[in-house]
């Protein structure tokens, strides 16, 4: 007997909202018959990259060409289904390649490794360049008041505005809003003690120094006034 296009939607919509999956339906044979349910679709055989054109390397640029954000090593490891050792050396190889090394030509493009994993760059040494074509008519430069939040949360944080405020002398709600929209600080948390939300940096922010952890924030020791100059501060403002 065969089933109507409403009893089917009500059969299925009455398992749905018991938890149970409905029973796929039953396709009807050549002869009038039942045939039984259809046969799930197989999965893709899986690829061995080393027979496609260009092998692991070219694999693994395919793979970061459509990345949007970094991706780490034992992601593409599984991507192109080998060892993570082995990603790691052609990975370490393709950058090696890219920067000229070992005679080759140096490229406008850049692959490093960041705080979140591998990312293709534009080459450093063409930013100026790259800015005619995408810069036209905007400003991508921090502010002098951005880049003075920033450093103030990158060596203070975890860090909240009103301490970040305390530091420079001025109010940093709005420059802390703009740090925030472009991914370069992030909310980590909450202060016991007030309640007030704490700033920190982000993966965004590391990889766009080069760096792979906070550990690679240069010292301030060298960038701060010696105690005279300190005592000397201190005399004018009494």
């Amino acid at each position: 007997m065969s089933t109507s296009p409403d009893e089917t939607f009500e059969t299925a919509t009455a398992s749905a909202a018991s938890g149970t999956p409905a029973a796929p339906e039953a396709a009807e044979s050549s002869d009038g018959g039942l045939a039984g349910p259809a046969a799930p679709a197989q999965p893709a055989p899986a690829v061995d990259v080393q027979d496609l054109p260009g092998g692991l390397e070219a694999a693994l640029e395919a793979v970061l060409m459509v990345a949007d954000s970094p991706v780490p090593t034992e992601r593409l490891a599984a991507a192109v289904d080998l060892p993570v050792t082995d990603v790691s050396a052609a990975l370490a190889g393709l950058a090696a390649e890219y920067r000229g090394e070992g005679g080759g030509r140096p490229r406008g493009f850049e692959l490093r490794e960041g705080a979140e994993g591998w990312r293709v760059y534009s080459s450093r040494a063409h930013a100026d360049v790259v800015a005619r074509l995408v810069l036209e008519g905007q400003s991508a430069r921090l502010s002098q008041a951005a880049l003075e939040t920033l450093a103030v949360i990158a060596y203070r944080q975890p860090v909240t505005r009103g301490q970040v405020s305390a530091v420079r002398g001025v109010n940093v709600d709005g420059v802390v809003r703009t740090l925030l929209a472009r991914g370069l600080v992030a909310e980590v948390g909450q202060d016991p003690l007030t309640g007030a939300t704490l700033f920190g940096t982000t993966g965004e922010f590391l990889d766009r120094m080069g760096w792979q952890s906070l550990d690679e924030l240069p010292p301030l020791a060298p960038h701060l006034p010696g105690i005279d100059a300190l005592d000397a501060l201190t005399d004018e403002h009494r």
